[in-house]
């Protein structure tokens, strides 16, 4: 047998990033969960014997859906900033993010009260209140998580303490933030147009 000579590319082949590899490895976990709560949303629909139902109070939530798919929009303008060496810009975006953020998780809350206080769902209401609130709590609960760690890197990055070399870290945060979004598209498809 003959031995291939390798070429230079092979042998100078490096070990891919802990940060990506980890919050991938974090996103596949949580996905399994969500796909828990989506299936056992889903196998719920129309078992409820009383009232009130979804068609009757879920209005789909066109402010709260903008908000938070223009969020990626701009942490991915945010993170493309901080790669340039443009902090500023960079921050701008990164507290842009933030703040649609905020209005999803308003969005959210107002909601809930609604459901709550006009229509009298609650988690122990029936089962589309006890799966509905679980599902759509936990995303909001990932949503927050993602929430303190922006307001964690715009305190930082307020102080001066966000530089170029920080972009593999604000990249991980971004991956993360990306993942919340694609979810809140199953969800909204899976509660608000499946589901109603």
């Amino acid at each position: 047998m003959t031995a291939m000579p390798m070429s230079r590319e092979a042998a100078s082949w490096t070990l891919p990033r802990r940060g990506p590899v980890g919050i991938l490895l974090f996103i596949l976990a949580e996905s399994a969960i969500f796909a828990i709560f989506v299936s056992a949303y889903l196998y719920y629909i129309g078992r409820s014997m009383t009232g009130p139902m979804p068609r009757d109070v879920l209005h789909f939530p066109v402010a709260m859906t903008v908000c938070l798919l223009s969020s990626s929009l701009t942490i991915h303008l945010a993170t493309r900033a901080l790669k340039r060496g443009a902090t500023a810009t960079f921050l701008s975006f990164w507290v842009a993010t933030i703040v649609l953020a905020a209005g999803f998780l308003y969005g959210t809350a107002r909601e809930w009260r609604e459901l709550i206080v006009v229509h009298h769902l609650t988690i122990r209401t029936n089962l589309f209140g006890s799966t509905y609130y679980a599902l759509v709590g936990l995303h909001a609960s990932h949503v927050i998580a993602g929430m303190i760690m922006l307001l964690v890197v715009a305190i930082f990055g307020l102080a001066g303490r966000v530089k170029h070399e920080h972009v593999e870290r604000a990249d991980v945060i971004s991956i993360y933030w990306h993942f919340v979004d694609v979810v809140w598209i199953v969800v909204v498809t899976v509660v608000y147009v499946i589901g109603r």
